[in-house]
């Protein structure tokens, strides 16, 4: 995989967690207490200037209230 790839893997990952909390009406801040991750780590998540870990993908998860297997789906249902 390419660092390109990866970006946009990252990109699309972020506009995923920025979009389902917006559904939500959630802040940052409201996301990042139910996940127990700091606001700025979600702020660079949704900008997808940050790789997170699986352990993050399910405390994203949680947060969000869906599962983690929704958050990756997403990515590999994007015909981009």
């Amino acid at each position: 995989m390419t660092q390109n790839e990866k970006e946009i893997i990252q990109k699309k990952f972020g506009a995923t967690i920025q979009r389902l909390r917006k559904n939500k009406q959630l802040t940052l801040r409201q996301v990042a207490a139910a996940c127990q991750l700091d606001n700025s780590k979600i702020a660079k998540i949704e900008d997808g200037k940050f790789n997170v870990s699986l352990s993050t993908i399910i405390e994203l998860s949680r947060g969000l209230n869906v599962t983690p297997a929704s958050l990756l789906n997403e990515l590999t249902n994007d015909p981009e």
